[in-house]
């Protein structure tokens, strides 16, 4: 992810969360965060998703990923989380985590379809709604890397 890529970034955010990121929380991200990575899918030079990830020790915690409703359903977000899991494994991860809302089925059924597991549950973790947090984990990496 590079800024230039940020305005349609944050147009995917805010159709995706009810919380969406600002403009200046990437900016800090893709700059100055030396544990993230971003990436942005194209589709013909359109961003149609994105995703991140914190590298913290041997661990890499998902951030976000978003895909534009008109391409959702298509792969995209798979592909995503496919290059994010390739990335953290090149920069030592072993293991990788994520929350995911407890309403969101559809992509808790592609974390799982990817090797990760329910390891626990935060209640009322959403301030929007107070909806809770699934956690998840992939334990290894490297077998889907």
């Amino acid at each position: 992810m590079q800024p230039e890529h940020l305005d349609a970034v944050l147009a995917i955010e805010s159709i995706s969360f009810p919380a969406p990121w600002e403009r200046e929380a990437f900016l800090f991200e893709i700059l100055f965060n030396e544990t993230a990575d971003y990436v942005v899918a194209l589709y013909r030079d359109q961003v149609v998703g994105y995703g991140g990830i914190w590298l913290v020790l041997d661990e890499a915690h998902i951030t976000n990923i978003a895909v534009h409703p008109a391409f959702r359903g298509r792969g995209v977000g798979r592909q995503i989380l496919q290059e994010l899991i390739r990335r953290a494994a090149r920069r030592g991860a072993t293991k990788m985590t994520l929350e995911v809302r407890s309403s969101n089925l559809i992509a808790q059924k592609l974390y799982r379809d990817l090797g990760f597991v329910v390891k626990g549950v935060r209640k009322r973790y959403y301030q929007d709604n107070n909806e809770d947090a699934i956690i998840m984990w992939l334990e290894n990496i490297h077998a889907q890397a």
